[in-house]
């Protein structure tokens, strides 16, 4: 049973940093795709970023040049630093793995970007 858990969520102010770490277990991870997406309250969940088994990586534009997604297939973990945090990141922040067609998340983690 593949199972993805989220850490690493919090309360920041505006310029600030958040790293969150997601960690696979149950299947293989370095043979998938991954990434985070995000849902802000009365809003649709939206792609943050994604990198592929190979190590390409895309970002939507609301986050380049301020968020970076890297992955260890060692510790199957997929990681998203967040820098120059803004209050219209606050949202509920989610990773997936894709495994043979079917997509997996994890429960969420909150982040919250307020002065």
């Amino acid at each position: 049973q593949v199972q993805l858990v989220e850490s690493g969520g919090g309360l920041v102010q505006p310029g600030g940093s958040l790293r969150l770490s997601c960690a696979a277990s149950g299947t293989l991870f370095s043979s998938y795709n991954t990434g985070w997406y995000r849902q802000a309250p009365g809003k649709q969940r939206e792609l943050v970023a994604t990198i592929t088994s190979g190590g390409t990586t895309n970002y939507a534009d609301s986050v380049k040049g301020r968020f970076t997604i890297s992955r260890d297939n060692t510790k199957k973990t997929v990681y998203l630093q967040m820098n120059s945090l803004k209050p219209e990141d606050t949202a509920v922040y989610y990773c997936y793995l894709l495994v043979r067609g079917i997509i997996h998340w994890g429960q969420g983690t909150q982040v919250t970007v307020s002065s």
